[in-house]
């Protein structure tokens, strides 16, 4: 006979191979005896509708009753589904309690979005101190995007002193876990000289992480710097390549370097129908420059012919 530490570990080895039925099947009656890690596991098969038809209210049941004995997951769970609704109505002041109770025993995610109440007063009076207190926990226990949050709240100075050096610090820790945020909010910092001194190759390399990971600003400032040549060798075609990205996406300074490198024939061959289009789409988002150039590119006939009541459109 299997105890109950070998069932749930049969029914976490199926989760793990994606046997959700059979999880659901083993966790269920473990469930009704009460056993909380199983209740807990039972919740998140009904929210995930994994093994099971998705059923929220069923979801809370579940995830209730383990919150009830303490299991701190649950009680994240159960807060996070007080805090977005609408399973259950939302209640800022049940998301901070059940918050509270998973954050007294660590739970980092707990943790985090007790700061957040804190720092938005829901469900509790605004405190930034203590809002601060609580993404410094997270933070140390190397959560991500309280790393960022905490280095955003050293930038600023809310419930604590300005501090660059804090700030870089959390950011760096951020951005080394492949926060994407972080990885922008360093490399802009280091283009800039902002709260660090600026360099160029650190510019580049935080850009170049956040870039990768599809980070339009990252991508559009990487393309920049392969522009200009600043922290790597000059690059026109690999500006042309980053800048495409964002341009691709809608970000409007990217639509108009972009323009601007068809117009001029720079890391691409020249195209002034291609101009005209990037000038366009930058335009009717009310890039002034972009409607500027656009309109001397009908004035001047690039387009083909000669077009003045489209150039006194722009």
């Amino acid at each position: 006979m299997e105890n109950m530490e070998e069932k749930l570990k049969k029914a976490l080895q199926a989760m793990d191979k994606e046997d959700y039925r059979t999880s659901f099947e083993i966790f269920q009656p473990l469930a009704e005896q009460g056993h909380a890690k199983a209740q807990f596991y039972l919740g998140f098969l009904y929210r995930i509708g994994q093994g099971v038809n998705q059923d929220f209210q069923k979801a809370y049941h579940w995830y209730s009753l383990a919150a009830e004995q303490g299991y701190a997951e649950a009680q994240y769970k159960v807060g996070l589904m007080y805090f977005k609704g609408p399973a259950v109505t939302q209640d800022f002041k049940k998301a901070f309690k059940w918050y509270s109770l998973a954050a007294e025993q660590g739970d980092v995610k707990a943790q985090f979005n007790l700061g957040v109440l804190y720092r938005r007063g829901l469900g509790v009076p605004h405190d930034h101190r203590q809002a601060f207190n609580w993404f410094l926990l997270a933070a140390e226990q190397g959560y991500a995007i309280s790393q960022f949050t905490l280095a955003g709240v050293y930038e600023t100075g809310e419930g604590v002193s300005r501090d660059d050096a804090e700030t870089v610090k959390w950011l760096k820790l951020a951005g080394e876990q492949g926060y994407a945020e972080a990885q922008y909010k360093l490399g802009w910092k280091y283009y800039h000289g902002e709260g660090v001194p600026q360099n160029f190759p650190e510019a580049f390399k935080w850009y170049s992480f956040a870039a990768e990971t599809g980070d339009i600003k990252a991508q559009f400032s990487l393309g920049v710097m392969y522009d200009n040549g600043q922290g790597v060798t000059q690059d026109y075609q690999k500006a042309f390549k980053w800048v495409s990205l964002p341009a691709e996406k809608g970000d409007v300074q990217a639509q108009f370097f972009l323009a601007c490198m068809y117009e001029d024939g720079q890391g691409v061959a020249q195209d002034y129908a291609e101009a005209v289009k990037w000038y366009s789409l930058a335009a009717e988002q009310g890039d002034v420059m972009a409607q500027s150039n656009l309109g001397h590119l009908f004035v001047e006939g690039k387009t083909g012919k000669e077009d003045f009541i489209q150039a006194h459109k722009w």
